[in-house]
């Protein structure tokens, strides 16, 4: 089971809390939606930061401009490794990948001084 998420807005907590938590299919959409919106919005910072518009990202990394659009859209869901390193690579950075514990370990509760 997933580790319930916590947020700062009441609202959100209660949507998330009454939509989604609980339910296994609903928390991997959930979960799978939310790492798409993350790539997407990293993607769009990387290139704004750089100044530069899509077509112009999308010469420098050899593809359309319809694809950089795609690529920033938080629906996409195709992102592949080989298309993020050229466009790390077209902005002088490069690909990190981690893995992480699915679920954070529970903090030990402190102890009892006597």
């Amino acid at each position: 089971m997933a580790a319930k998420r916590k947020f700062d807005s009441e609202a959100l907590q209660y949507t998330y809390d009454r939509f989604i938590a609980g339910d296994p299919e609903q928390e991997k959409f959930y979960e799978q939606a939310l790492f798409d919106t993350e790539v997407a919005s990293l993607l769009y910072d990387l290139r704004t930061k750089a100044g530069l518009s899509q077509r112009a990202l999308a010469k420098k990394v050899g593809t359309t401009a319809s694809v950089i659009c795609r690529l920033e859209d938080a629906d996409y869901e195709g992102h592949s490794l080989a298309m993020l390193r050229r466009i790390a690579a077209a902005l002088g950075k490069r690909v990190e990948i981690r893995f992480l514990p699915a679920v954070k370990p529970k903090r030990a509760k402190p102890r009892k001084v006597a």
